[in-house]
């Protein structure tokens, strides 16, 4: 008799599509990596709720922002609560997958962080600049995102915004983790060229700041992304925690990058299935 395999759900939306990025290509390589240690099976975010039952593990993966689909996504959440699923990013994590909260709490906190606010009372602590950049806390992929004149502030409404100073950086960087393991860094030396990334050799102070965000991140399994741009003055500051459904950017790898990163999600996938 067979030993029974691990079941994984993979779930994702194989049809999104993304400017500068094939999302189905990535996923098709990594649940063609995962299915040589596990039973696995893709679905749409909107079906996990229904088949998630049958599985040891649910692995969220591209997924597309969940704005477009909300009611879907917290139903899964809730059911995953209730009924003790084991989720890989886990859900408690406390960066994208809440929203963006976290840049205010951050940078309230004195980290590194790209200076945020959420008023226009609070504009006098981010320092001076002709050009803003305003999101939406729970907005995602740029989805909403705006660039204001100083101006043209004042005809924002609602408190559901962050406000940030739109900084003149020299090139963005990205430190991809599974679990507290950093798997490999990418930058894009173009600013206007965000998705044309190529290998970056991350420095000790780099991995240092990365983990800063992971360490204070409270997530034990799961994939997470440390956004970060460079400034004229060579410091980094945090963009973004991708801990939900980052994209990795593995066409950008060499294949023996690739296949490490999936064999590494395999050992978090099976040790979260384990209980270890």
């Amino acid at each position: 008799m067979l030993e029974r395999r691990t079941r994984v759900l993979y779930m994702t939306d194989l049809a999104y599509s993304a400017r500068g990025r094939r999302y189905c290509d990535e996923d098709i390589f990594l649940s063609s990596r995962l299915r040589d240690s596990f039973d696995i099976a893709l679905c749409h975010p909107q079906d996990a709720v229904a088949l998630m039952d049958d599985f040891d593990v649910v692995l969220v993966r591209n997924s597309g922002p969940v704005i477009h689909y909300s009611e879907d996504y917290a139903a899964f959440v809730r059911h995953a609560r209730a009924t003790g699923a084991k989720v890989l990013t886990e859900l408690s994590g406390k960066a994208d997958m809440a929203g963006k909260q976290y840049l205010l709490d951050l940078f309230d906190q004195g980290y590194p962080v790209t200076p945020t606010v959420g008023s226009l009372g609070d504009l006098d602590r981010l320092p001076p600049v002709e050009e803003y950049v305003v999101k939406p806390k729970l907005g995602a992929d740029s989805v909403g995102l705006r660039f204001l004149m100083h101006d043209e502030l004042a005809t924002l409404e609602g408190d559901e915004l962050l406000i940030q100073p739109r900084i003149d950086f020299l090139y963005e960087v990205s430190f991809y983790f599974i679990d507290h393991d950093f798997h490999y860094a990418l930058n894009a030396p173009d600013p206007a060229r965000r998705w044309e990334l190529q290998p970056y050799q991350a420095s000790a102070e780099d991995l240092a700041f990365a983990r800063a965000f992971i360490e204070w991140n409270s997530i034990d399994h799961g994939i997470q992304r440390v956004d970060a741009c460079r400034t004229r003055k060579g410091d980094l500051l945090l963009v973004e925690l991708e801990d939900l459904n980052p994209y990795l950017s593995l066409d950008r790898l060499d294949p023996e990058v690739a296949e490490s990163f999936a064999r590494g999600l395999a050992k978090s996938v099976q040790t979260l299935a384990d209980g270890t």
